[in-house]
């Protein structure tokens, strides 16, 4: 039984229902149906299965009097967004606690570290408004797979895609050819706003973002440029230093915060670390202490219950995820690779 819609956009439209039987809530995406295609974001939401991805639970069709043919997708529920809980701590004038900081970040890329590696899937609009977030638990799930696909090397894909404040560099020079590391420039402008409270790329069109870059990151040189994209040939751009990363967070932001977001938000897609490495950063470091609580005594949401996000890892890079209180738990009753 349809209750209230919750969301609304160029996609469709997302309403909660309440299962009669069970009394269970769900949140129902409504989308237009081409009758010519099958539905991306239905066929990866079959395949993926995650602490950090929101679930498929059903799907059905529907049609209107006017036979127009609607395909409503059946997930779970989770009230919150990261865009919400920004405006929460805005509202009262107040920064997010960093332990906060750290848990959201890390579920995100945790739940990256998954989709770009099992089922091989880019989002390709990671935002604050996309990432859901459990009131309770802060436990974080990536949401909205409207926009993402599978990416295989050697095949062009659109470059006008993510939404401008989180849109990578690439795409804004036209690249066709890029890769998952566009998802993780997106969660790299995704920490910095939580750090922030407010984006670090405000653009005010296509234009407009690559400036606001610049100002921060510098003019890219030639060998970035060709990084992005290698059929980019106008090189007019002003002389831009970049601006040191601890101006731009305030003096009382540790140090990893900063090393984190700089590793992130590179020119070459190349130079960004992956997610998997992400998740290993020290600035995660205290999730992984043996004792650590949410700020109101309850205990963290599972962070390394790591099943298949570990395939073709380096051991040490496991031995770095997984705390060693933990490793008997998880199967690795010594440190990987000793």
């Amino acid at each position: 039984m349809a209750e209230r819609v919750v969301g609304n956009g160029s996609f469709g439209i997302v309403f909660l229902a309440k299962c009669l039987e069970t009394g269970e809530t769900f949140a129902i995406k409504k989308v237009l149906q081409d009758r010519r295609y099958k539905n991306r974001e239905l066929q990866l939401l079959r395949l993926m299965d995650h602490p950090n991805v929101v679930s498929l639970k059903h799907c059905f069709f529907s049609t209107t009097s006017n036979d127009e043919l609607f395909l409503n997708l059946v997930m779970e529920y989770v009230p919150e967004t990261m865009y919400g809980v920004l405006k929460h701590y805005n509202s009262m004038n107040q920064r997010m606690p960093l332990i906060y900081v750290k848990l959201y970040t890390y579920q995100i890329f945790r739940g990256l570290a998954y989709i770009h590696t099992v089922p091989g899937v880019c989002h390709r609009d990671l935002k604050p408004q996309n990432l859901l977030v459990d009131p309770l638990t802060h436990q974080v799930k990536i949401c909205d797979f409207g926009s993402a696909k599978v990416l295989v090397k050697g095949e062009a894909n659109i470059s006008y895609i993510c939404s401008r404040y989180y849109r990578a560099p690439e795409l804004i020079f036209g690249a066709t050819e890029y890769t998952t590391s566009i998802d993780i420039w997106s969660a790299g402008c995704v920490l910095a706003e939580l750090l922030l409270g407010q984006p670090l790329f405000p653009g005010e069109n296509a234009v407009d973002q690559l400036v606001e870059i610049i100002k921060v990151l510098g003019t890219p040189t030639r060998e970035e440029i060709r990084c992005m994209n290698p059929n980019y040939t106008d090189f007019r751009f002003p002389q831009i230093k970049a601006h040191p990363w601890h101006k731009i967070f305030h003096k009382r932001m540790p140090p990893e915060a900063i090393d984190l977001a700089s590793r992130l938000l590179q020119y070459s897609p190349s130079l960004r670390c992956t997610a998997l490495e992400a998740c290993a950063h020290p600035f995660f470091d205290e999730l992984r202490e043996p004792n650590v609580r949410l700020p109101n005594g309850r205990p963290l949401p599972p962070l390394f219950n790591f099943k298949q996000d570990l395939t073709g890892a380096h051991p040490e890079l496991i031995n770095r995820l997984i705390p060693e209180h933990l490793r008997r738990m998880n199967g690795f009753p010594h440190p990987v690779g000793t």
